[in-house]
């Protein structure tokens, strides 16, 4: 159940310039998107511009990390590209 004034953390799934997806974990995603459009972020900084196509928002870090692994891993990335991109 979610209790106001909870952290919340966000998985999230950016479409890159190369229309390759980038998949991150995040517990303040307006600032970590604005970090990856601005170069910041090694991973994107030679994909810009990104646009973000999926958040999934939970209040658990722990469990969001694991659906960020989960979703890095070879069944996650099937499962990313058939149920949410």
């Amino acid at each position: 159940m979610y209790v106001e004034n909870e952290k919340l953390w966000y998985v999230y799934i950016l479409l890159c310039n190369d229309n390759n997806f980038y998949t991150g974990c995040t517990d303040n995603l307006e600032r970590r998107f604005e970090q990856h459009n601005k170069g910041f972020v090694k991973s994107t900084e030679m994909k810009l511009p990104v646009s973000i196509v999926t958040q999934i928002t939970f209040t658990d870090k722990y469990t969001a990390y694991n659906f960020e692994k989960y979703l890095k891993s070879g069944s996650g990335i099937a499962f990313r590209n058939k149920r949410l991109v």
